[in-house]
């Protein structure tokens, strides 16, 4: 790829003259720098850090600073940034799941297909209507703006915790995407060059494109599988030598694909990636986490990298048209397409605007946009090139500043984040509750002040937040105003109390549920109406469970996995009024109610009780059916 369309015959770029290529190790050095402490002010206030990125670029750029332009980087730029891409995309691709897409396949699948046609044609009809472009521009855009990214989701995805079925959704459609929208570009870009106008052709190009990628990708995958397995790696450094090999392999993937076929690397890598990831490889845990300060460190120096590319003038010419463009991608064809994606799914309308409200255009648009550029200024076509450019560069840059920067806001405002639960003590017992929490997609906050319990918390993965639970500004700050649940799961019952006392009087949360570890304190905790675990009975209780009940203690085990049990609040109008004997056929296969709670009282139903609205049901049975099962029963839930 070549990645610098702004670079004039002088290397001047709007009169400032950049830093030369002898100082690349700097910028280089300053670049991976400024990407590590935007990562922590993200991580700090809950803002995606490609804002930060993008952001810093603009600064370094010939547009303020002048510290980075495109001629910091000689001829190399081109090669980095399509390494790093690489790595991004694969890095995506490997954490995506398939037991994951499970969670929403057939918007997935939609959103893919039937949300990418509704986004290229209608990005197309947009460019040439509002900005007067041809027909050939106007589609090139179209295709390039399809793409949505790991680069930008996934970020977003960081400090707004959505739940399964969202964020497999996002994901899975960034990554696609990504693949579809590069090769469709070329193939748009190339037609227009050779005056392909045939559909066959066109479709024959794509093909070509994909296939080389699947094809390579695959094969690549193979072999790292077959090595991974069945190769001694050094039985001293085995983690290490795993991590380097897969490295490794993702940028041959990329780079042998794209020597075949132009643009045919993304789909190798993201098809690498996806093979890979589900394949339960050895040191999987190892290679994840390397991989991901490995994307860390690229996507830092991308973003800001072509950030710093940016020209304010070009952006500018375009007028009011590029910004009626912008409102077209983002509020129109967006809502749209994913309103008619999640069309019968068990998406609330909350998630199906968050979904509309968080597609920020990333690195495939940026990096593929500047090489048609340069190619179309050499052929003397510098209005299409500027027209390409600074269309692309916009929806970007609006994009990611206020859907990226304003994520966290949007999802607290839809309502889309899953039950906020805190748990104040992060020992052993806070620990697993929050493992099983989040495993349910909730999300989960622990407060702790040991530092050596925090290092072990956060090692684990956990979110936690360093204070005393027994502060009322403590709690505030981890989140208490919006928390429906608190538990205080400390070894201490003195702390437990307060913490419960605090909770109730400052933030009113729906459930407090408090550990007593003498059991002689259970009244006390109850007195204040906080429901009590006590170690010992609990401890008592479940012995004697398996001493009677083995084999539902042993199903009960397997809950939120392949098991699970959950309570919902009946609200569907195809359920009011009708007896569970008649609801019973339209519940999925290995579920049923169990219990029905009305007034204060629960019953175990006969088949001939009838369901009002406002009954609380349990449902029992396997994981996924529960779910579809919830669905029905509580149709916005």
């Amino acid at each position: 790829m070549i990645l610098y369309p702004f670079v004039t015959s002088t290397g001047l770029h709007g009169g400032v003259r950049v830093a030369a290529g002898s100082n690349l190790i700097y910028i280089v050095a300053a670049i991976i720098g400024i990407g590590v402490v935007s990562q922590i002010l993200s991580d700090r206030f809950q803002v995606p850090s490609v804002l930060f990125l993008i952001t810093s670029g603009i600064l370094l750029g010939p547009e303020v600073l002048g510290v980075v332009g495109p001629e910091s980087f000689g001829g190399g730029l081109s090669a980095i940034v399509g390494l790093s891409v690489a790595i991004i995309v694969f890095e995506g691709a490997f954490h995506l799941r398939i037991d994951k897409l499970r969670e929403a396949p057939a918007a997935t699948i939609r959103l893919v297909t039937v949300g990418a046609a509704i986004s290229l044609v209608g990005t197309a009809l947009a460019v040439h209507y509002l900005l007067g472009s041809p027909w050939p521009v106007a589609f090139l855009i179209g295709a390039l703006l399809v793409a949505t990214g790991p680069t930008v989701i996934a970020p977003i995805l960081e400090v707004v915790p959505a739940r399964d079925r969202v964020e497999a959704a996002l994901e899975t459609e960034g990554i696609v995407n990504d693949v579809t929208a590069a090769i469709l570009a070329v193939v748009i870009f190339e037609a227009s060059v050779e005056g392909v106008t045939e559909s066959g052709a066109l479709l024959t190009l794509f093909a070509e494109r994909l296939g080389v990628g699947v094809v390579v990708g695959a094969l690549v995958a193979a072999v790292m599988v077959y090595a991974l397995r069945y190769v001694d790696l050094s039985p001293g450094n085995a983690p290490q030598n795993a991590r380097l090999l897969v490295l490794a392999g993702a940028l041959v993937a990329y780079g042998a694909a794209d020597f075949i076929a132009t643009e045919a690397g993304i789909a190798a890598v993201a098809t690498a990636g996806i093979l890979l990831g589900n394949a339960d490889v050895p040191y999987e845990e190892d290679i994840s986490a390397f991989k991901g300060d490995v994307t860390l460190i690229v996507l830092s120096f991308v973003f800001i990298a072509l950030a710093a590319l940016l020209d304010f003038g070009t952006l500018l010419r375009l007028g009011v048209g590029g910004l009626g463009v912008v409102v077209v991608v983002a509020l129109v064809l967006r809502p749209l397409l994913v309103f008619l994606s999640a069309w019968g799914d068990r998406f609330t309308t909350g998630e199906k605007w968050f979904m509309s409200l968080c597609g920020p255009r990333g690195i495939i648009p940026a990096s593929v946009a500047t090489l048609f550029a340069i190619q179309l200024r050499a052929e003397g076509l510098t209005q299409a090139a500027d027209t390409l450019v600074g269309t692309v560069f916009l929806v970007i840059l609006v994009t990611v500043v206020f859907e990226g920067g304003l994520a966290r806001q949007i999802a607290e405002y839809l309502d889309v984040i899953p039950m906020r639960v805190l748990v104040i003590g992060g020992g052993n017992v806070g620990r697993a509750l929050a493992e099983r929490l989040e495993d349910r997609g909730e999300n989960v906050v622990l407060i702790e002040q040991n530092p050596e319990v925090i290092e072990t918390a956060r090692n684990a993965g956990f979110t936690v937040h360093q204070g005393d639970g027994t502060e009322t500004d403590v709690l505030r700050s981890a989140g208490a105003a919006n928390a429906k649940i608190v538990v205080a799961a400390t070894g201490d019952d003195d702390v437990n109390l307060l913490v419960s006392q605090l909770a109730s009087s400052k933030f009113q949360p729906e459930t407090i549920i408090a550990r007593a570890n003498n059991p002689d304190n259970v009244d006390a905790f109850e007195e204040l109406g906080v429901r009590t675990i006590s170690s010992v009975s609990a401890t008592a209780q479940a012995i004697d469970n398996y001493i009677e009940r083995p084999v539902m203690m042993n199903w009960m085990g397997e809950l939120g996995r392949s098991g699970d049990v959950q309570e919902i609040e009946v609200t569907s109008e195809e359920i009011v009024g009708r007896t569970v004997r008649d609801i019973g056929p339209e519940l999925p296969e290995s579920c049923l109610i169990a219990l029905v709670s009305r007034d204060g009282e629960s019953n175990v139903p006969s088949a001939d009780y009838t369901l009002q609205s406002g009954d609380r049901v349990t449902i029992i049975g396997g994981y996924d059916a529960v779910r579809e099962a919830m669905a029905f029963v509580h149709p916005d839930e």
